[in-house]
């Protein structure tokens, strides 16, 4: 369960964006809050107006809105997220993250959060295979961020391989599982106890305390 958890999901532009409607469907049905940050190129693959009808918030694709001039600002997003999750995540937008680009509102609040990070890549297997993007994820995981594995399967070129993100219903159970390893003991009163202890002074005498007998 995700209740009142606050999830910022950063979409790619990926043929795999397309799963991005049910994994929204799934966090909100576990009580989850989800903003919808979309790179450029996933409009290519899935429109604003979707991901925005089943998160019920505004997908938000650009820095400022054009007509109006309202502003974007990716620090109060970044602020704002218990964890942010990348999904798909291309090799192209891995690569900008771990060389630290920041030329998009998702990059810019990937930059500013304070929260953990969790990517779920997808591409095709000698994409995923390749030693940059090997690189890339490895630097990302150096910077504290957590990889979810690709899947091995069809892949949209029509090879199988490893490259496919994983599905989102894996993707839901990492985050509860990553939400309650840290919040299992959160407000819990915890007792330790111990029995008797002895510390050696010399081969003949030793220092000792009384066990607290619990």
């Amino acid at each position: 369960m995700l209740p009142g958890k606050k999830i910022i999901l950063g979409v790619c532009g990926s043929i795999a964006a397309y799963k991005s409607a049910q994994l929204i469907r799934l966090l909100k049905k576990e009580g989850a809050e989800v903003q919808v940050i979309m790179t450029s190129a996933a409009n290519d693959f899935i429109t604003p107006l979707t991901l925005a009808t089943v998160s019920k918030r505004p997908a938000l694709t650009h820095f400022s809105k054009s007509a109006s001039g309202e502003w974007n600002n990716h620090i109060d997003l970044g602020i704002w997220a218990d964890l942010i999750l990348i999904a798909p995540a291309t090799a192209n937008t891995m690569a900008k993250l771990a060389a630290g680009t920041c030329d998009s509102l998702l990059a810019a609040t990937y930059l500013s959060a304070r929260c953990p990070v969790i990517f779920a890549p997808a591409m095709d297997l000698d994409m995923y295979q390749h030693p940059a993007t090997l690189a890339a994820m490895n630097k990302l995981q150096q910077y504290g961020n957590q990889i979810i594995d690709a899947e091995h399967g069809e892949l949209a070129s029509g090879l199988v391989g490893t490259g496919r993100m994983a599905e989102p219903e894996h993707i839901v159970q990492i985050l509860e599982a990553h939400f309650t390893d840290r919040s299992s003991l959160l407000d819990k009163n915890v007792l330790i106890t111990a029995g008797p202890t002895q510390e050696a002074l010399d081969p003949v005498r030793f220092i000792g305390n009384h066990s607290s007998g619990k």
